[in-house]
């Protein structure tokens, strides 16, 4: 399903009567259960509406109980931002005063859902028509559409100064779907929503985790957000001076979110150089969302710890000190990069199960497991990295729990 009619025949009483019928089916009788529903509905929308049941299971992950009211596109279900992480944004634009925002190159519509289900007007644009009719269907089917209007528009041609806030997500996608890396390349470019940003009292512009630090404009916050230990986006705030609560955004600050938790990690400026030093009894591996944010000494210093190599963010210490933002695993063997010696060592401590982890190190952990060919009833964890320098293996496993 990729174009208008199609996805507006999904919306007729019989379209919504197929997209019931298929609800939950096997992927593997798709063939007969197409064959079969093609007796009495036409071809076309029995395919929109297997697409549609295909795309409403892949979405379950981000949205849950909602996705098997919503509608989607391929596109849309890519780039769409996980519930919990929509609504913990929405939550903060909230607490800033806004009470109306413009969510500029809206998608799907999952922004502008988090954002209505925390009390806030939506003015919600994109210029393609079909992601813009499915935002509108989106809002309808979730009971939000008295909050959510959607307007198809190029999202430069729209007039936004009425509003309480900005919100931007812009396009990170090629032609072909692969990935975009530069912030100039994105659609809008980051320098056009960072010009709209700093017109509007407070705003927020989403962008992917990977953004240079250097890139980041000096007005804004940076907030780095992980979910179960995944770096899910990095969010830049503006404004917000005047808001009369919530988290105002810092200039030059930057910020790591670790949901469902909801810790956070603030530091007001650029981090001191974290030394390095020998291994540790423990070694702590900070959050995704720490690393990004460039946070690792201030888990370093709450460790009482050291790097363990000047250019790895793999922290160690002789103490365990629990801590939200890095898991803690504790060191038996600190060996040089011998994968004959370390299938030996496991071997001869009976580790069926093994854990690879690898930062500064070019082998791949699936190799590594296939090589060891494992047997026993323990379990062991290796981390592939440089210590000093050189390639080192740290054998170990998860810290006890205090």
């Amino acid at each position: 399903m990729t174009d208008l009619d199609s996805f507006t025949a999904l919306l007729t009483p019989e379209g919504r009567a197929l997209l019931d019928a298929v609800a939950g089916h096997d992927p593997a009788d798709e063939l007969a259960t197409a064959t079969r529903l093609r007796r009495d509905h036409p071809a076309p929308l029995v395919s929109a509406a297997l697409g549609q049941a295909r795309l409403r299971q892949r979405a379950a992950v981000k949205f849950g109980a909602d996705s098997a009211r919503m509608f989607f596109t391929p596109h849309g279900v890519e780039q769409a931002t996980r519930t919990e992480v929509a609504a913990h944004r929405a939550a903060r634009i909230a607490a800033l005063g806004v009470r109306s925002v413009a969510d500029l190159c809206c998608g799907i519509g999952g922004d502008a859902v988090a954002l209505a289900r925390a009390g806030v007007r939506v003015f919600a644009v994109d210029r393609d028509p079909v992601t813009a009719a499915v935002a509108r269907a989106n809002a309808e089917a979730l009971g939000l559409a008295e909050l959510i209007e959607v307007r198809e528009a190029e999202v430069a041609e729209v007039e936004v100064g009425g509003y309480d806030a900005v919100f931007v997500d812009p396009a990170r996608r090629g032609g072909r779907g692969g990935r975009v890396f530069d912030p100039e390349a994105y659609s809008p470019p980051l320098s056009w929503a960072v010009e709209a940003a700093l017109r509007a009292p407070v705003a927020a512009l989403k962008i992917a985790p990977g953004v240079p630090h250097e890139a980041i404009p000096p007005q804004a916050e940076a907030e780095w957000i992980s979910y179960g230990g995944d770096v899910k986006e990095a969010v830049l705030w503006f404004g917000g001076a005047g808001a009369p609560g919530g988290v105002r955004p810092v200039p030059g600050s930057v910020r790591a979110t670790l949901l469902p938790a909801g810790e956070q990690l603030w530091s007001p400026e650029p981090p001191p150089d974290v030394p390095a030093g020998p291994v540790g009894r423990y070694l702590y591996e900070p959050d995704g969302a720490v690393i990004r944010a460039h946070q690792v000494a201030e888990v370093a210093e709450r460790v009482g710890g050291h790097l363990v190599d000047e250019t790895i963010a793999y922290v160690t210490s002789d103490s365990l000190r629990p801590t939200p933002f890095a898991a803690a695993y504790e060191i038996t063997d600190v060996l040089p990069f011998n994968l004959k010696r370390l299938k030996a060592l496991l071997r001869e401590r009976e580790v069926g199960v093994l854990t690879v982890k690898k930062r500064g190190s070019a082998v791949e952990p699936e190799e590594v497991r296939r090589r060891m060919k494992l047997r026993g009833p323990n379990a062991a964890t290796v981390f592939l990295t440089r210590v000093a320098g050189a390639p080192t293996m740290l054998v170990g496993g998860p810290a006890p729990a205090s």
